[in-house]
């Protein structure tokens, strides 16, 4: 299951979850987001009940992307217990990204 997460429930389904949590940070005008889409929905689904996979519209939460200092997208976020525990930027193959979340199950 792909979440959406916002400033609404950012703090309970991702700082407070029970499971690793991958944030994926993106725009809808931004084609290297559009190209990581397929990669973050496919993870969704393999990982589901391990890790929480989610996304957050940097469009319409400006304050999620600027505590966490997002510049460039798409950038994401691996969180487990409430940390970053691992991060990336930009457009990757789908193993690269796996290996990320791999480390914090």
């Amino acid at each position: 299951m792909e979440y959406k997460f916002t400033s609404e429930n950012f703090e309970e389904e991702v700082m407070k979850s029970d499971k690793p949590v991958l944030v994926d940070f993106y725009a809808n005008w931004c084609i290297p987001c559009k190209m990581m889409g397929p990669v973050v929905k496919s993870l969704a689904k393999e990982y589901d009940g391990q890790v929480k996979v989610g996304k957050i519209n940097i469009d319409e939460e400006p304050g999620l992307a600027g505590q966490f200092n997002v510049m460039s997208i798409p950038f994401f976020a691996v969180i487990k217990d409430g940390k970053v525990v691992d991060s990336a930027l930009g457009a990757m193959p789908k193993r690269a990204l796996e290996a990320k979340i791999r480390k914090a199950v």
